[in-house]
This record gives C-alpha cells, structure tokens and sequence, in this order.
C-alpha cells in the first residue's frame, strides 16, 4: 500500500472529489484529486483506481454525463483502454456511471470500450430529482468492490440525481448482464427483496433494479448511489453514529483489500 495511489478525476461541476479522496486516505490509499486537463499522456498510469466522481460535470448539458463521456473518448481514452486492460480498478459514482456509460467504458463491448453508448442513465421515472436514503442487496460478491459484502446482504446508502433510470439498448443485452453476474447491486425494500420497481424503494425507475453494473472483468464498476455519503457512522440517518461506520466504507474496503493483494 505504501506505493499505491488512487486518482479522483474532475472537470467543471464534479462536487464529490474531495469525500472520496477523505474515504480513500481514511483507509491508507494516497490520493489525488486531479482536473482532467491537467492529464498528461501516460498519467494515469502512475495509479491503481480511477474514480470518477458525482456532480454535474459540465452542468449536464445534452444529458448527465454525456459532455465529459466524450471527453474522456476524446482525450484520455487509449490510456484508460490500457488501464483497464491491465486489470486496475476503475470506479464511476453517480455521475461518474453516467460518464463511463456515455464514454462506452460501461457496459463496455469487446474490448475496454463499445464504439458507442449501449446504455443510458434516463430521467426518473418520477420526473424529479431524487436526493434519498436506499436499500441495496449485493448480487455478486466476488468482484473488487464487492469481496467484503456477502450477496444477499443489503446495505443502507444515499441516491441524489435526477437522471437514474437505467436503460439498455436490449432484452438481449439486459438478459446478458443478468446472466454473466454483471449486476452488482439492485434496489430493494428493507427485507432484502428486489424492489420490483416499487416507488422509492426503486428511485428511479431502473431496470430490473439496477443500481450498479460491472464489466465483464468486473474491474470497471459504475454505481449511482454515494457509498462515500455514507462512508462515516455520522453520516448516516436513524443508524450508526459517531464513533461508528456507514455501509458505504464496505465498498471501499473491499477496493482496499483488492489493491493490497496486487
């Protein structure tokens, strides 16, 4: 860990570096918050994990997400390739998922990437933003950013976007991430049983509950809950406190763990 580092991205409007970057370093990773012009050819390869934060990059003109997704293709895309290829983590948290999916990175193709977009994180359902606290069940407990929440298990962790529905270009593509265990977390009541859609338990009106994907490596992981909102027992509402944890340091653990044991 002493020569590991982790990279929080930004551009205009990102407004969760700065939490992220403190749940990090609370956990012994290093890390930088760095604008994504100041990226030289090569940079991000200096790093293990890439986050690409919440916020509203770039005011979310076009659609949340869709400035900065072809800003990352255009500029950093050849050396994100490389570094997701040689298997480092890569994260996007709210708007961040918004970016990867609208740079292709999420659910990804082939390779790193898919030519263009096969998802999109749509308006809610409700036609409104939704800033509240949600139940997530663990579907798969095997990836990087997972390996400390067994499946099954639901953890209590905050939304606040106003563009969340998530959407695939298909059945066929919906059935794939189903299948190949690409689903990480999906919305569900406080039981632990899928929400089922149900109004706000499913905030959003994400397909079959889906709250955060992976790729097919399961090293690129979007999610659009803030596990960083929730990193702290302070943090969280009606549970913990201040000497305690939040459910969101689960996911950053396990990151931690994944980084300690390259």
């Amino acid at each position: 860990m002493k020569r590991a580092r982790a990279c929080v991205l930004r551009v205009g409007g990102t407004n969760c570096d700065e939490e992220i970057k403190v749940a990090l370093e609370e956990l012994g990773l290093r890390t930088d918050v760095v604008h994504m012009d100041w990226l030289e050819k090569g940079d991000v390869h200096k790093y293990q994990l890439l986050v690409f934060p919440g916020g509203f990059s770039y005011g979310d003109y076009v659609r949340a997400g869709a400035v900065w997704g072809k800003r990352v293709v255009s500029k950093i895309r050849r050396d994100l390739e490389r570094f997701i290829e040689s298997g480092r983590l890569v994260m996007g948290i709210c708007n961040g998922f918004q970016v990867l999916v609208e740079s292709g990175a999420l659910p990804g193709g082939d390779g790193a990437f898919s030519e263009t977009p096969k998802a999109v994180l749509a308006n809610n359902s409700s036609a409104r933003y939704e800033c509240r606290w949600t139940y997530l069940r663990c579907e798969n407990g095997s990836t990087p950013f997972t390996s400390k929440i067994p499946v099954g298990e639901v953890l209590k962790i905050p939304v606040g976007h106003g563009e969340g529905r998530f959407i695939v270009e298909s059945e066929e593509l919906l059935r794939e991430l189903i299948k190949e265990n690409r689903v990480t977390f999906r919305y569900a009541l406080p039981s632990g049983k899928a929400a089922e859609g149900a109004y706000p338990f499913n905030p959003n009106g994400s397909e079959y509950d889906i709250a955060a994907i992976c790729n097919k490596e399961g090293n690129v992981m979007g999610m659009m809950p803030h596990p960083e909102r929730a990193f702290f027992g302070w943090q969280a509402v009606g549970y913990g406190g201040p000497e305690g944890a939040g459910d969101g340091r689960r996911i950053f653990e396990s990151i931690i763990e994944h980084i300690e044991g390259l």
